[in-house]
């Protein structure tokens, strides 16, 4: 019977892959055959994470590229052209959250930077990658979103707006790009034990309310996130786009 998660001969290319969910990501993917692209802002921590990928017997490379930047978003296309002639998956998990406060004190600074990655860059990122996929027959995005994009997280307005922009953008692309045998699905992730979550995972107060609001009782670890990604990106999913995935510990049931 056939392996539906063997990603053998796959390029794909996660960003914000240094660290945290995205990281856990381009591990589990690269175990399952695939090429992976391990991209984020800076060079050192990707290639630190492609280096370790590769010890572990896998295929892997890094590429720095800022997803708020559209030259370094051409940059890295054109790498992946050059040197790969294809791009089978793209996981767009990069993202911004500069500011944790009340919405009425949200300043402009703060607000362009999460529109900028967390929008713009998903948008272009995916359109980008969509002409490729086009050129050779299909492909498949992958957005990481959130569950704040279903309902905001407290203190958190300007990000949560952008993740429910996410989820549209997820269905408008599946939409468009279903004929063209592109799927395009999302991600949302609860409340998860990274960096980037630090300001809610390190504050005792927040995090106590928060728990008592998830029905497993805990935060998620990042691993615990790839394998909804797997399949999403798979042959498992064959028939899955326009889809978002919740995995959040029950917090939303």
């Amino acid at each position: 019977m056939k392996d539906l998660f063997d990603l053998t001969g796959k390029i794909a290319l996660v960003t914000g892959a240094s660290r945290g969910i995205g990281e856990s990501i381009a591990r589990l993917l690269a175990s399952r055959g695939a090429h992976v692209i391990v991209s984020s802002r800076k060079i050192d921590a990707c290639q630190a994470v492609a280096d370790s990928i590769k010890a572990d017997g896998h295929k892997a490379s890094a590429f720095a590229c800022h997803v708020g930047d559209m030259e370094q978003i051409d940059a890295v296309f054109e790498y992946i052209k050059s040197e790969f002639g294809q791009i089978d998956i793209l996981v767009n998990n990069a993202a911004a959250n500069p500011y944790y406060g009340h919405i009425l004190d949200t300043d402009l600074a703060a607000f362009d930077k999460t529109v900028e990655v967390n929008i713009r860059g998903y948008f272009f990122m995916s359109t980008a990658a969509g002409k490729m996929m086009k050129e050779q027959g299909g492909g498949v995005i992958l957005n990481t979103a959130s569950v704040n994009g279903l309902v905001a997280g407290d203190k958190q307005g300007i990000y949560s707006i952008t993740k429910a922009a996410v989820i549209s953008m997820t269905k408008a692309f599946a939409k468009e790009c279903g004929p063209l045998n592109i799927r395009v699905n999302a991600l949302l992730p609860g409340l998860t034990d990274t960096k980037f979550a630090s300001a809610l995972t390190t504050n005792d107060k927040v995090l106590k309310m928060a728990l008592h609001s998830i029905p497993l009782g805990r935060v998620a670890e990042p691993d615990e996130m790839a394998g909804t990604v797997l399949y999403l990106v798979s042959d498992a999913s064959s028939y899955t786009t326009g889809a978002t995935i919740v995995v959040d510990g029950g917090m939303l049931a």
